[in-house]
């Protein structure tokens, strides 16, 4: 058995992935098993990050940048901007420790079995309340910057679902107040 992690040993592909599951509202199959180092900056769009759903096969671009050209996401971008500089394809999140091979061993057959574990040995390292999960961090982000005013149809792009019927029960963002308040965390 090894011994419990520390928050300053924690894999920080799990930062990383818990950060775009906050930032881009992406789940676990949408980070680990289909997110590819050319949806991150494609040359013909250097500003804009593609994600694909992989449960509603919805697509979307999010901008990195805002209007004035300041960076919307920089610790994610920085990250990101580094993983992307060592690789030339795949997937763009892999193992930092031990078998550094993909997340899950087989993409096309996700199991997050292995992850869950020791994304839950981060969280008690941290200190964190225990019920947290993955999941938590992209049920955060869909909270964070809420906009209870708005209308269930503009949110539709940006969670990457086709019916507002499916839209999880939680205060909607746009883009622009999600932008914002990211922003605004920073300031």
């Amino acid at each position: 058995i090894a011994a419990p992690i520390t928050v300053h040993e924690s894999p920080p592909s799990l930062a990383t992935a818990a950060l775009m599951g906050w930032e881009w509202l992406q789940r676990e199959t949408d980070i680990f098993a289909t997110f590819d180092v050319s949806h991150y900056r494609p040359k013909d769009k250097p500003d804009l990050v593609r994600i694909i759903d992989a449960k509603t096969k919805q697509e979307g671009w999010i901008s990195l940048l805002d209007d004035e050209g300041v960076a919307v996401y920089p610790e994610l971008m920085t990250e990101m901007d580094a993983i992307k500089h060592e690789r030339i394809g795949g997937l763009m999140l892999r193992r930092d420790w031990g078998n550094r091979g993909t997340w899950p061993p087989n993409p096309a057959e996700p199991d997050f079995t292995h992850l869950s574990r020791k994304f839950k040995e981060v969280i008690r390292a941290a200190g964190m309340r225990d019920e947290l999960s993955f999941t938590s961090f992209r049920h955060g982000g869909f909270t964070a910057g809420v906009a209870p005013d708005l209308t269930d149809r503009p949110v539709l792009p940006h969670v990457r679902h086709r019916s507002a019927q499916l839209l999880p029960p939680h205060p909607h963002r746009t883009p622009p107040p999600q932008m914002h308040a990211s922003l605004t965390r920073r300031a």
